[in-house]
């Protein structure tokens, strides 16, 4: 924002705003501040609890997810200036890039919200602005029973899977709650265990004694800079780790993370989007790919260092559900998921590979 928009903006607040008292002197103030340093108008959406997401399809209704889906959140955002002016000003905050040249751009505000911005032309219904609002707690696995989020022999059978030190992936969809899932588990390591967590941004709040967080950071606005997970993953591997665990899998970080998983790092643990559990060696495939390694590579260092796979979806109401608990096989040369046991309240119950998980979690 220039100085002549912020003198734009004082003689509009002044004109709109009646400081009457101390009470409008605040509220002017209040809202000086959030045009000038915070979300603007999306500030309120924003405090709002229980919120993850807030999006805003140009002009027009601001929508929030409170997990029940996306709803109208009865706040709207009419000026396409308002909105490309609170994308210049986000995005330029952590120093990243957005003009007509490079007309989208990711970002992440101090307090760790995720931002994505799209301008016109290209975004042809006007400025579009994404958030995603990190967790700002940690749920137990019994607030996840408390919410109907997994059936309490469910969330025991989850207890038993962290104890064992199996290696597993929580898999689901965006805003299927991947992260707060993995935040539950984690809290649930051993205290006596070192927990390296690496992550594009700092988002898994587990409640643990020992937990060490290595960030990504991204290229500055001249391009250089840039620390990926890649690196971040190797270097966690030197500093003692009990338990390796990745944010979020999506890039040639799979390379380091598989050879890890497969050279005695036990319990390791990540989430990957995937649709459905038995896409999970389909999605590795393709990560692989990426990164160069052939797909019988890939599928061998999958079968031999990955166990589980923690799946979650939404149901038809946006609620967040964890709804199975899968285990990794090898058939001809190639990795695939079969569910051991259904974990969402009122389906609980074994799966075609309930003996291999009983096996493989030490239950009897």
């Amino acid at each position: 924002m220039t100085p002549d928009d912020e003198f734009a903006l004082l003689a509009r607040l002044r004109r709109d705003v009646p400081l009457a008292g101390t009470a409008g002197v605040l509220a002017a103030s209040r809202q000086i501040s959030r045009q000038l340093f915070g979300a603007g108008a999306l500030d309120g959406p924003l405090s709002l609890p229980g919120v993850s997401d807030v999006v805003v399809n140009g002009p027009g209704v601001v929508w929030v997810d409170r997990g029940t889906g996306l709803v109208d959140s009865g706040l709207r955002v009419d000026s396409e200036r308002e909105l490309r002016e609170l994308a210049h000003r986000l995005v330029a905050a952590a120093g990243r890039r957005l003009d007509d040249a490079r007309p989208f751009a990711d970002a992440r505000l101090p307090d760790g919200t995720r931002v994505h911005v799209v301008l016109p032309p290209v975004a042809s219904q006007g400025t579009t602005i994404s958030l995603r609002v990190p967790p700002r707690r940690t749920f137990s696995l019994d607030d996840l029973v408390r919410a109907a989020s997994v059936a309490p022999a469910g969330a025991d059978l989850l207890r038993q899977l962290v104890a064992a030190r199996v290696s597993f992936v929580v898999t689901g969809g965006t805003g299927t709650g991947k992260t707060t899932i993995l935040s539950a588990l984690l809290s649930e390591a051993d205290p006596r265990h070192r927990l390296l967590l690496v992550e594009d941004a700092a988002e898994l709040l587990p409640r643990h004694p020992h937990v060490v967080r290595l960030e990504a950071r991204p290229a500055n606005a001249e391009g250089a800079g840039a620390v990926g997970l890649a690196d971040l993953v190797r270097q966690a591997l030197r500093m003692r780790p009990d338990r390796l665990v990745v944010g979020e899998v999506r890039g040639v970080e799979v390379t380091d993370l598989l050879a890890a998983l497969n050279t005695g790092h036990e319990g390791g643990c990540a989430t990957v989007h995937a649709n459905r559990p038995r896409d999970v060696p389909a999605r590795f495939e393709a990560l692989g790919a990426a990164a160069g390694l052939s797909r019988a590579t890939t599928h061998a260092q999958l079968s031999a260092g990955l166990q589980a796979v923690v799946h979650l979806h939404r149901d038809p109401h946006g609620g967040r559900v964890v709804e199975s608990l899968s285990v990794i096989r090898s058939a001809g040369g190639l990795a695939e998921a079969h569910v051991g046991m259904w974990l969402a309240p009122g389906r609980y119950g074994p799966g075609p590979a309930a003996a291999e998980l009983a096996e493989l979690v030490g239950v009897a």
